[in-house]
């Protein structure tokens, strides 16, 4: 069929001018453009369903990415999609709408998107930056506990007081912070395996990439530095806030596997959400990752549709790669 109309609502977007300004504030590299699938193919494997609707995460537009759709795929049975927005971060999900899928029929619909995503540099200067005295209101989320990141557990707040102290006057804001990434590098050997919340990483004294950004998410929450989670295609890696000395605020992001990288990041890998405390419409519970989901109303007889989700990086669409 002919491919519909869809596009990422253009009313998130920030101005071109104060684009421009978060871009130089954010001392962004070299950029890397790929070409992005995402997706959902739906069967219904065990007998008619109707009423579907497939959620599917997608590529974020923020200060450090850009995200162009360039195609799509849409089967006969999609009567249409849209996107939305993710709260509890900074997140965007695709929702699919089949109203009608014939038992033993596969609908899918996957875009494809240009992503460029840009390496962020150091700050060239840092004995300015502060964390905020009076937290936004929209950052107050990123202070408090959320799914895998205990803040306020005994063994973050011991961690924080072995690595802190009672605070140095010798020490600006930024070394403060660096402390604690310095920290739990040494405290967190880096091994490949499941998922681990933060007090869970600490007992092993191993954890992967998202156990190590959990621990120090949360050591930057328990003392009152705005940190949050961004996920990027297979793998994870935080980032921390602060202000300068005229109150503008910015994130640095911190690697939190291989090579050390702290207030920078010199790999550019496609962005797929900010956030580890989302909330949809079609779950109770708070998640770290606002996920992949499917519902739908099987016939009399039937049972759920199987989905099989999409999404995979393809061929580099340009010849500028990333890294220095």
């Amino acid at each position: 069929m002919a491919a519909k109309s869809a596009t990422l609502p253009k009313k998130a977007l920030p101005s071109e001018q104060d684009e421009k300004a978060a871009m130089a504030a954010a001392r962004l590299g070299k950029p890397q453009t790929v070409r992005f699938r995402v997706g959902a193919e739906i069967t219904a494997k065990s007998g008619a369903c109707k009423n579907i609707y497939a959620m599917v995460a997608v590529p974020l537009e923020c200060t450090e990415q850009k995200v162009t759709i360039v195609d799509q795929d849409l089967s006969a049975e999609v009567r249409d999609i849209t996107y939305r927005p993710v709260p509890g971060g900074e997140a965007k999900q695709m929702v699919i709408f089949i109203p009608f899928l014939a038992d033993g029929a596969t609908a899918h619909a996957i875009i494809t998107s240009e992503v460029t995503t840009y390496t962020v540099a150091p700050p060239e200067k840092t004995d300015d930056l502060k964390i905020p005295k009076k937290i936004p209101s929209k950052l107050k989320l990123y202070t408090i506990g959320s799914p895998y990141i205990e803040v306020n557990h005994p063994r973050i707040r011991a961690l924080s007081k072995e690595l802190l102290g009672d605070g140095s006057e010798s020490e600006n804001d930024w070394e403060k912070v660096e402390k604690i990434y310095d920290g739990v590098l040494k405290a967190i050997d880096y091994v490949e395996g499941p998922d681990k919340g933060a007090v869970e990483a600490l007992r092993d004294k191993k954890a992967d990439c998202q156990g190590r950004s959990a621990v120090f998410i949360a050591l930057c929450r328990a003392n009152k530095i705005p940190a949050r989670m961004v996920w990027v295609h297979g793998h994870c890696y935080p980032e921390f806030y602060m202000e300068e000395s005229e109150g503008k605020g910015q994130w640095y992001p911190c690697e939190s596997a291989g090579t050390r990288a702290f207030g920078e990041m010199p790999l550019a890998r496609p962005i797929l959400q900010k956030g580890d405390n989302f909330r949809v419409p079609e779950r109770k519970e708070h998640l770290r990752y606002a996920s992949d989901y499917l519902t739908g109303v099987p016939t009399p007889g039937g049972g759920k549709p199987r989905v099989k989700y999409i999404r995979d990086q393809q061929q580099v669409a340009s010849s500028v790669v990333s890294g220095p």
